[in-house]
């Protein structure tokens, strides 16, 4: 664990080093390969990068332009996903399969090439095809420019945490076998702490991560859920977390003893180590409040103060309910933008586009499936259909057939979204794009429904901050709820929750061109279709415009 530590500051002092230059250009070379990894007393072979699990952390400053070298060395495509770096001109790089790229296919290679422009935080990167992703994933940590602090007390030291889940099964198999039947998947059979679940009983050999601190020093932790689609609360026991950024933007400092982070999002928490020794329990346990099959596995780590004996008890905690909605709505309720004058709100005020979208589960028919049917995902009653190439290649070189970009700005069929369901809970399928004018302003009204059931849904946006202005439960009132949103400084991100029954609204402007995928980051219901992309066009001149594809871009 030492050595670990000691790593971490090697990395931070390499990216200290070069005083004299302002922006540099970092390369990484991403090896994907499988290897076999031990968990829960059973071996399975899993895909990684460089045979790391949880994978690299990709370390830059703020305006440095990164150069990674992804190498396809297994049987399945490829392609992997910057979650939340905005890609400025630069979509070839964002990574979801048939949305901006084809993907890599075996034995091929794609040089991802983007620069970090405006961004300091904590992001992460993940395969963006099939389930890939349960171990194709790692931190991205973006440093302030050099000479530049952070808004907050420095910290004595910085530590990734990465929660995720495992399955003693092959992700893949488990999906595949879904699909086939046409109704839910396995739940996973454990949740991790940087890729550790933790002490299991008859399992001797498995520790879980241990966290090495020493007293009265102050820890930046970088959390990240990776998880595929379960929400977790984190808590240390002993001790209080001060919130100071989620998605790699900054907050007004808030104490806490539990965050709750949705897959797909990041926190970065200020921890002081208080106590002059002692064993602390960390904890990340699931965050459900819908009548929905969860992994109700609690992953735990440590926090050993140094000089601690290892026989030392734990300090414990409790663990929140799963349905504890009242806690996960408080944590929500307290995030703010720092809005400073260094680091201002930048709130859309006019708005040219007020968009509704519901987000839904459904029922479509389905002739080999179990019970003739199949549990399919919609955004206003549209079940996506992922195309055969990249919509950003039809988009870009007009190619006819592959798109249509008629995504409706309301639902066709107007109810009573969170009451009485239609009786019909069939979709339609297609893919279709909303498209927005270069520098326009969107409103964008997220609305949960009671289709099958409500439930609360990650929604994410690729190439692009939101801003958060309002949220409540039951059905959105146009005329009283937008009186209360936040233009002021609501919290802004890239990955938002939608409560289960509820609904939140966000506010953005369209400054990138391209193609962005906006979807649930539960693979799930990305995975039965709950998502859809905005087209946005070229503005004036070069620098309002999409750059040309490179040369390597992979083919179909």
């Amino acid at each position: 664990m030492a050595a670990f530590g000691i790593r971490i500051v090697l990395l931070l002092a390499a990216c200290l080093l070069p005083l004299s230059v302002e922006a540099l250009v970092r390369h990484y070379k991403f090896n994907v390969v499988v290897k076999n990894a031990t968990r829960l007393c059973s071996t399975k072979p899993i895909v990684t990068i460089n045979g790391k699990f949880p994978g690299p952390t990709i370390y830059a400053r703020e305006d440095d332009t990164v150069l990674i070298k992804v190498v396809n060395h297994v049987k399945y495509n490829v392609s992997i996903h910057w979650h939340g770096v905005r890609q400025l001109r630069s979509g070839w790089a964002d990574g979801p399969a048939y949305i901006t790229q084809c993907p890599i296919q075996p034995g091929q290679a794609y040089v991802y090439n983007f620069t970090l422009t405006g961004q300091r935080g904590t992001l992460w990167w993940h395969a963006h095809i099939l389930w890939l992703r349960a171990t194709l994933h790692g931190a991205f940590v973006i440093l302030p420019k050099l000479g530049v602090p952070y808004p907050f007390p420095k910290p004595n030291m910085e530590q990734v945490i990465i929660l995720s889940e495992w399955w003693k099964s092959d992700t893949e198999a488990v999906i595949n076998e879904a699909l086939k039947s046409g109704l839910a998947p396995n739940v996973s059979d454990a949740h991790t702490i940087n890729g550790h679940p933790g002490p299991v009983q008859g399992c001797a050999s498995q520790e879980g991560f241990k966290l090495d601190v020493q007293p009265g020093n102050t820890y930046l932790l970088r959390i990240i859920n990776a998880a595929l689609n379960e929400e977790l609360f984190f808590k240390i026991a002993g001790h209080e977390l001060t919130v100071v950024e989620v998605d790699a933007v900054y907050t007004k400092p808030f104490k806490t003893d539990t965050i709750v982070i949705a897959p797909g999002q990041t926190t970065n928490v200020l921890l002081t180590t208080k106590h002059a020794a002692g064993k602390y329990l960390v904890a990340a346990s699931t965050f459900m409040d819908a009548p929905i099959a969860v992994d109700n596995n609690t992953a735990t780590a440590t926090l050993h103060y140094s000089g601690t004996l290892s026989s030392t008890l734990t300090t414990l905690t409790s663990i929140p309910p799963s349905n504890s909605t009242l806690l996960a709505t408080t944590f929500t309720d307290s995030l703010r933008s720092l809005n400073s004058k260094k680091y201002p709100a930048r709130v859309p005020l006019k708005i040219d586009h007020n968009l509704l979208f519901t987000v839904s589960l459904g029922i479509n028919p389905c002739a080999t499936c179990v019970n003739n049917s199949r549990v399919v995902a919609d955004i206003n009653n549209i079940t996506f259909v992922m195309p055969k190439i990249s919509l950003l290649q039809a988009h870009f070189f007009k190619i006819k057939g592959v798109f249509t970009d008629d995504f409706p700005g309301n639902p066709p069929v107007v109810y009573n979204f969170t009451g009485t369901q239609p009786s019909n809970l069939n979709t339609m399928n297609g893919t279709r794009l909303y498209r927005l004018a270069y520098n326009s302003t969107v409103q964008l009204v997220l609305q949960d429904t009671g289709m099958i059931t409500p439930e609360n849904h990650p929604i994410h946006l690729h190439g692009f901050n939101f801003f958060v202005v309002g949220r409540g439960q039951g059905n959105f009132n146009p005329i009283k709820d937008p009186k209360k949103f936040n233009l002021v400084d609501p919290v802004e991100r890239n990955t938002v929750g939608v409560p289960a029954g509820g609904w939140t609204a966000i506010r953005f402007r369209a400054d990138n061109p391209g193609v962005w995928f906006m979807h649930c980051h539960l693979e799930i219901h990305t995975t039965w279709g709950l998502k859809m992309a905005f087209v946005v066009d070229n503005g004036k001149g070069p620098n309002e415009s999409l750059l040309p594809p490179p040369s390597d871009l992979p083919k179909c």
